[in-house]
């Protein structure tokens, strides 16, 4: 026999008028409710209630008025915090009362959710949220709607928002996160960011932060942005700048931003994903080797992740357009996605590692140039000041087609690399090949702006690496009986490498003219290492001066990863896995080399000891040369797509002789 369940015969009036549960009789005056609205809490006749009411009303709109007023807006460190979580005592029956509110707290954000989808929400909602597809939450209204698909992707009201308590701030000002750069230095470093990286990465609204620069209020902003943007902008600043901020080097400075930025980002409370997305993309190009290196996969996940958390693969014009979402949230959703999918494409090329993205998951629209644009539009001061390029648009162009370029690299990497895949026929690798070669990009134009001849060469270096990954597993392919016509298709793919690398080798001769390999960005150097495995490849094939004049080739690339070594830590790992290659599958370069004074450099690049870097970065640190085994064995495993070891177990003088009907001559 159930029991019958009686309404509380004492309530206050807040709690009666509203109709819901008082906790009155177990905590005494005031109740639950009343203490965490600051609200009068009224037992008495009618007419008493009705006054009590109306001031309790007054006083909860008070209380948004200062939650929602310019003045609590400003404080960069506000987090969301459940209302529920205050006023803790240790009594058993206001624990049961506080039980029993956790509750209907919860189920009252389920009812808020409800209505943000069923559009019956009341409250203004600012905070994305995304149902899932299907099989999510919204699913089960969707079975008794009658007003046709409901939306996935909703704006829910946001809790009240509290200020960091003051532990956690004197821990952060202990740590140095509120003390900015000078004016000047905060300039330069904006400036660098929206010239050099947000034209490939573009996850920051510029009119918004450039709205409190030139306001003076910079450090009123999300400072985990822009310690995120200042750590990644500081590669293009000049080294008069990191010197007069105290720093010894970039890469010094540098380390100090990221610092800033990690902190901010564990301990801020910052809980809008958005803001957290959006700082994670940027904090994926640090690299160190105190982490062994893993913080760009690391970080890149958890901006992945926020994106599916928010649905930004998804359409949310899907079923049918959702008002709700203004067309600047569109916008700046599928830059950010499209970004996370750039990034994960080519990391898991350099490294080996599995794709988090499927695009048979995702039907968000592909980006636009205006989607580059927008936050631009209505700050035409920008020009003048130099934070955006005189021809974004133009540059928005070449994101576009490397976004087209990464699509090809993912059909590639499932064609050739993943574990269970059968090997691919030629048929497919010829058609693939076909699609890449159509977006083939265009050749540098007389005039072209230092920014713009980067960033097309840039794209170029993209397309060879992605031509060369779908070739490389059948440059050390040797399957034997072979027909004819296999024989000649192998041949031509040798010497499409064989191009695609010579080619890239150009490129980087072009940067080096134009003198524009200052530009170059954390994602530069991984590019240049598909074209140099095949130089090395080719170094024990042929005559002698057909493998001398490959070695110089090698040499070349190794000679532009030294330059870029002074700024990415990165550069300084492959050049010194290369230096290890090269001694191993060229022996002679070890005497040539043992003959010269300590620290110099040969053929190979540094044998005994890294060459010293000259100018404000001297006192950076070096990578050594001799000590490599620990490293190799943990970077290049098995599973990456340019795996050296099985490369030179390949070549001829390492187990195994390509038969002489496989390897073209005279190449």
């Amino acid at each position: 026999m159930s029991a019958k369940r009686y309404r509380s015969t004492i309530a206050c009036h807040s709690c009666r008028s509203r109709k819901v549960r008082c906790s009155i009789n177990a905590t005494g005056i005031p109740c639950i409710r009343c203490a965490q609205d600051h609200a009068e809490c009224v037992v008495g006749p009618p007419d008493e209630a009705t006054r009590a009411s109306r001031r309790s009303g007054q006083t909860r709109q008070r209380l948004r008025a200062a939650t929602s007023s310019p003045s609590a807006r400003q404080d960069p460190l506000t987090y969301r915090t459940p209302v529920s979580t205050r006023h803790v005592t240790d009594s058993p029956g206001v624990a049961a009362a506080q039980g029993n509110d956790d509750i209907q707290n919860e189920e009252r954000n389920g009812l808020e959710i409800a209505a943000a989808a069923l559009g019956t929400s009341e409250l203004a909602g600012n905070v994305p949220f995304y149902t899932g597809y299907q099989t999510g939450p919204i699913s089960t209204l969707s079975l008794v709607s009658t007003g046709g698909p409901l939306p996935q992707h909703l704006l829910i009201p946001s809790s009240v928002s509290t200020p960091l308590c003051e532990d956690d701030r004197s821990y952060l000002a202990k740590k140095g996160v509120f003390d900015l750069p000078s004016h000047e230095a905060c300039e330069c470093l904006l400036q660098a960011y929206f010239q050099h990286v947000h034209t490939i990465v573009p996850a920051i609204e510029a009119d918004k932060i450039l709205e409190y620069f030139y306001a003076g209020r910079l450090h009123e902003y999300k400072l985990l942005l822009v310690w995120s943007m200042f750590f990644v902008a500081v590669n293009f600043v000049p080294s008069s700048i990191c010197e007069r901020e105290g720093y010894i080097s970039r890469k010094a400075m540098k380390a100090a931003m990221y610092t800033h930025a990690k902190c901010l980002y564990n301990n801020s409370g910052e809980r809008d994903k958005i803001v957290l997305l959006q700082a994670s993309l940027l904090l994926g190009f640090w690299h160190s080797e105190v982490d062994e290196h893993g913080q760009p996969w690391y970080w890149t996940g958890v901006a992945i992740s926020l994106g599916q958390i928010l649905g930004l693969y998804r359409n949310p014009d899907a079923a049918r357009y959702n008002a709700a979402i203004t067309d600047r949230q569109r916008q700046l959703w599928r830059r950010l996605w499209w970004t996370c999918f750039l990034r994960d494409r080519w990391l898991s090329l350099t490294l080996g590692r599995p794709r988090r993205i499927d695009l048979g998951d995702c039907d968000v629209p592909p980006p636009s140039v205006a989607d580059m644009l927008y936050d631009f539009q209505d700050v035409p001061v920008l020009v003048s000041a130099g934070f955006m390029p005189d021809d974004l648009p133009l540059l928005a162009g070449y994101w576009i087609r490397l976004i087209d370029l990464t699509k090809l690299l993912g059909a590639a990497l499932s064609m050739n690399y993943k574990a269970c895949t059968p090997k691919a026929l030629p048929d497919q690798v010829d058609a693939l090949e076909a699609e890449i070669i159509r977006l083939k990009p265009d050749q540098v134009q007389p005039g072209s702006s230092r920014g713009a001849t980067f960033y097309l060469h840039h794209l170029q270096l993209h397309y060879e690496a992605l031509l060369i990954t779908l070739y490389r597993p059948y440059l050390t392919d040797l399957s034997e009986d072979l027909s004819p016509a296999q024989i000649h298709w192998r041949r031509r793919i040798w010497r499409e490498a064989d191009a695609a690398a010579s080619r890239t080798n150009e490129i980087l001769e072009s940067l080096a003219r134009e003198n524009i390999l200052d530009h170059a960005l954390p994602m530069t150097p991984p590019l240049l290492i598909p074209a140099m495995q095949v130089h090395l490849l080719r170094c024990r094939s042929g005559n002698a001066l057909c493998k001398h004049l490959r070695l110089n080739k090698l040499n070349a690339c190794m000679m532009v990863m030294e330059e870029f070594q002074k700024v990415y830590i990165v550069a300084s790992i492959y050049r010194a896995i290369f230096a290890k290659a090269i001694q191993m599958v060229c022996p002679e370069t070890r005497k040539r080399d043992a003959s010269q004074a300590p620290g110099t450099t040969g053929l190979g690049g540094p044998v005994t000891q890294q060459q010293p870097l000259q100018g404000p970065d001297a006192a950076a640190p070096v990578f050594p040369g001799p000590d490599l085994s620990d490293m190799v064995d943990a970077l290049m495993d098995e599973s990456l797509p340019f795996n050296f070891w099985e490369a030179w177990n390949d070549i001829d003088g390492f187990g195994v002789v390509y038969p002489d009907a496989q390897v073209p001559q005279g190449l």
